[in-house]
């Protein structure tokens, strides 16, 4: 659950396939592992299509859209299969939400130019 005690907000809406109750309690279980690594997840989306005209290995494209409090991530993923493509594209956003997380991180800890305000620095020749 979201800080605000929110469910989280998952759509899930499907291009040129027919989405089944099993499909969707699918993402959503998926879904919940990216929500509990960040509380700060305003919703998700999540878009599968299945293209007849692709090669069977990129028959079925899964993509996500996750609004945060900063940039939105997106990411785009396809596999041979819906379900492969859902659990591939839930690790790419979960190594995606770690690397944001990662980086503030290290940009809390940084020094800031404020802090070198009483520091005397030699004048450029």
């Amino acid at each position: 659950m979201n800080k605000n005690n929110h469910p989280n907000d998952v759509i899930v809406s499907g291009i040129h396939l027919e989405l089944t109750p099993s499909l969707k309690t699918f993402v959503q279980d998926k879904a919940d592992r990216l929500f509990r690594h960040e509380e700060r997840i305003v919703r998700m989306r999540v878009e599968l299509e299945c293209d007849p005209q692709q090669d069977v290995p990129h028959r079925f494209t899964a993509k996500g859209h996750i609004q945060i409090n900063g940039p939105d991530l997106n990411a785009s993923v396809a596999a041979e299969e819906i379900h492969k493509a859902v659990a591939l594209l839930t690790d790419k956003l979960d190594h995606m939400l770690r690397r944001r997380a990662s980086y503030l991180k290290v940009r809390r800890h940084r020094m800031h130019g404020v802090e070198w305000a009483d520091v005397a620095l030699p004048k450029a020749g």
